[in-house]
């Protein structure tokens, strides 16, 4: 029998055991906070993949052209990333998104980061999938004006496309084709998440994570009832509510269902990065995270907050901003 050894297992075990000690009185340890800890739920690295859209990294490596790909818009100069812009949140920070000729639509550009855990994509949920919705901004004629047949012709003009779609698309005799250009957008959003926040290392025991005043927004938040809607790993329960934004005369989902309960009524947003993704609202008019929940306190729960609530709910939305994804803006034909 061989214990030359024995010396270093033994110390390599005896270092184990000690983790395991201290990660043992990280899990017992409390800062009186626990209940609301519990009503909350990081954020993994990813969503849930679905089983027709598997997420290779050719698909990947497709839909990051194809979401820098400015061509496929009727004047050649608008691409998903114009409105989507990786620098200002994934979103653009103006009050409604500018598209074709400069036409102003009538809703704020939501993120993009996290989407794959949405249920229900738009703000009128008018799409339930990122492949659903991947191509809704191509067609409209205030975004980037293009038929998707002539979008198509337009991308197999390209020997490099040729390559890439075939790569992407093993099998298929014509992978140049609407549906496989959804799956690959979809499938790049997929990899655009923000996980690791401070707040996610908070609720995985990092206690010291958050501060004071960022612990009682997170409590403000749960009491007043906000977790009710902005819930699950996103904070979206991606399900539609009724609120008289100021400002704002669109119908919102309404405009889909043609169901009278839907009038006024929108997705609730996530809160993910919500510092970085101003302004506010489905029309943008809400400049600030303290005007927005001021707003949502009188709107949706019938109360006006304190100022120092509202700071303290401030500071906790401050902490949901996550590790940024890792991509590279794609060299194109």
């Amino acid at each position: 029998m061989r214990f030359a050894h024995t010396p270093r297992l033994f110390a390599v075990s005896a270092l184990c055991l000690g983790a395991a000690l201290t990660l043992s009185s990280n899990a017992f340890a409390d800062d009186g906070f626990a209940e609301y800890r519990d009503q909350f739920e990081p954020l993994p690295a990813l969503p849930p993949i679905p089983a027709d859209n598997s997420l290779t990294p050719e698909r990947v490596e497709l839909g990051n052209m194809l979401f820098f790909e400015p061509r496929i818009s009727s004047s050649g100069v608008i691409s998903c990333a114009t409105c989507h812009n990786p620098a200002l949140g994934w979103s653009d920070r103006i009050p409604r998104a500018v598209g074709h000729e400069g036409q102003v639509g009538e809703r704020n550009t939501p993120t993009v980061l996290n989407s794959g855990f949405f249920t229900a994509q738009f703000w009128d949920g008018r799409a339930d999938t990122l492949e659903e919705q991947a191509l809704g901004p191509i067609e409209a004629d205030i975004e980037m004006a293009m038929s998707l047949e002539d979008a198509i012709e337009r991308l197999k003009e390209f020997d490099i496309y040729e390559k890439k779609f075939a790569a992407a698309f093993p099998g298929d005799d014509d992978p140049i084709n609407g549906d496989n250009v959804a799956m690959a957008l979809a499938g790049f959003q997929r990899t655009l998440n923000t996980p690791n926040s401070r707040f996610d290392r908070y609720l995985n025991g990092d206690l010291a994570a958050l501060d004071d005043q960022e612990k009682r927004g997170m409590k403000s938040f749960a009491d007043s009832g906000c977790v009710a809607c902005h819930s699950g790993p996103a904070l979206t329960d991606s399900r539609f509510y009724r609120i008289q934004v100021p400002g704002s005369e669109d119908e919102g989902r309404y405009l889909v269902t043609g169901d009278e309960s839907d009038r006024f009524a929108f997705k609730t947003p996530t809160l993910r990065n919500i510092a970085l993704t101003y302004p506010y609202m489905n029309n943008g008019a809400t400049a600030t995270l303290e005007e927005a929940v001021e707003v949502m306190g009188r709107e949706m729960l019938g109360r006006e907050y304190s100022s120092e609530e509202v700071e303290d709910m401030v500071a906790f939305l401050h902490t949901l901003t996550g590790q940024m994804p890792s991509f590279e803006v794609p060299v194109l034909p």
